[in-house]
């Protein structure tokens, strides 16, 4: 299908992005250089640190959003979607946590799972009964006013204000955010997926039993997610193992269900953020661990591939309406100027981060600073 930039076409499974590429950019001599169901060098960009990117940003951001205590760095995975859901154990299954490892810097900085459990979803739940808690608000309100009666230093207003944010944290701040059910019905229509196939279809391939039909209300929450405070998110959309084997549809088939969802779902993220006049306040990109073969296989799939990789950067700042670099004519590497991981991760977080007020703050790794000084974004971008 033709695109808004004249001479570039895309797949005719990306009707709906093909549509909108004033919106994003792609980046076409960008590969991984990984060949492997491995995702922690890719989205470390391989630093000496091992930290994914969405850690690298919490390590400097801090865990929790001072403002909302939402979590910095959040993985979004179908089953937050829909906890019923029950995907089997695949490879991907196995790979999935170093999608959002945090290497070097501990466990404090791994991406918050809303899914998964764990310490944080844990402290983010009333433990008491509602009544109870109305009850103690109530008495430190109490106690707060007689305090006034005897002291009225302005360190009493700061107390309030923090109280407040407390009690709204608790109250409704994070767990709405991660509430679909807040959205317009609208809002979800433009966004869900679940009509364009049936999971039963796609987990029938082993290749594909981790993929699901609902990453438009994935990326969904991501913006809901995004507008509460949180910085990084991560969306995980599985089942991209075609090699028309045993294990995955003959001719690429798999792509006739996953295609579709992608242009679909990012679609509705891209309107959806530009119409709320977002757009340059969050970075999307669109990405994998790897590329697959320029040839077909001899069943009509594609192999594992790292030479080259798509890439698609929306945006943040950035400058839409453009296909960066070129590769060559069987598009089995790039042609321009390389690039790789190294450079995503320093694009990312130069987006996200003020580089020159790092240099200047305590406490900050001297392996992030070198990461993010002595790997330049893509200029193209900018």
């Amino acid at each position: 299908v033709q695109t808004k930039i004249p001479g570039v076409t895309f797949g005719g499974h990306f009707g709906k992005l093909a549509r909108l590429t004033e919106h994003f950019s792609v980046l076409r001599s960008y590969a991984t250089n990984n060949s492997a169901h491995t995702y922690q060098k890719v989205a470390s960009g391989n630093n000496p640190l091992k930290a994914t990117m969405g850690a690298l940003y919490a390590r400097v951001a801090g865990t929790n959003d001072p403002a909302t205590g939402m979590p910095s760095n959040t993985l979004v995975l179908p089953e937050a979607i829909d906890p019923s859901l029950k995907l089997k154990t695949n490879f991907e299954t196995k790979a999935l946590p170093t999608l959002t490892a945090a290497g070097d810097l501990g466990p404090s900085y791994v991406a918050f799972n809303p899914q998964g459990g764990g310490e944080l979803k844990a402290n983010m739940q009333l433990k008491l009964p509602r009544n109870r808690f109305d009850n103690r608000r109530l008495l430190l309100t109490g106690l707060d006013n007689l305090k006034r009666r005897f002291d009225e230093d302005s360190l009493v207003d700061l107390t309030d204000k923090y109280q407040q944010q407390a009690f709204e944290v608790i109250i409704r701040g994070v767990a709405e955010a991660f509430d679909l059910t807040q959205e317009r019905p609208e809002t979800i229509a433009k966004y869900d997926t679940s009509h364009l196939f049936r999971n039963a279809d796609v987990h029938r391939w082993y290749d594909m039993s981790r993929a699901s039909n609902l990453l438009g209300k994935q990326m969904l929450m991501a913006r809901r997610l995004c507008e509460a405070g949180c910085g990084f998110v991560t969306v995980s959309d599985a089942g991209w193992d075609f090699h028309s084997n045993r294990n995955s549809p003959k001719n690429l088939g798999g792509m006739n269900w996953l295609g579709p969802q992608v242009d679909h779902a990012v679609a509705a993220f891209l309107e959806d953020v530009h119409e709320r006049g977002l757009s340059d306040n969050i970075l999307l990109a669109v990405t994998g661990e790897m590329g697959r073969t320029p040839r077909r296989n001899k069943n009509g799939g594609r192999d594992h591939y790292g030479g080259l990789t798509s890439l698609l950067l929306a945006g943040g700042g950035i400058r839409g309406g453009q296909v960066i670099g070129q590769s060559d004519r069987f598009a089995t590497k790039p042609k321009t100027s390389p690039y790789n991981p190294g450079h995503l991760v320093a694009t990312v977080l130069n987006t996200l981060l003020d580089v020159g007020q790092l240099r200047v703050t305590s406490g900050v790794p001297n392996e992030l600073i070198k990461l993010l000084t002595d790997i330049k974004p893509i200029d193209e971008l900018l």
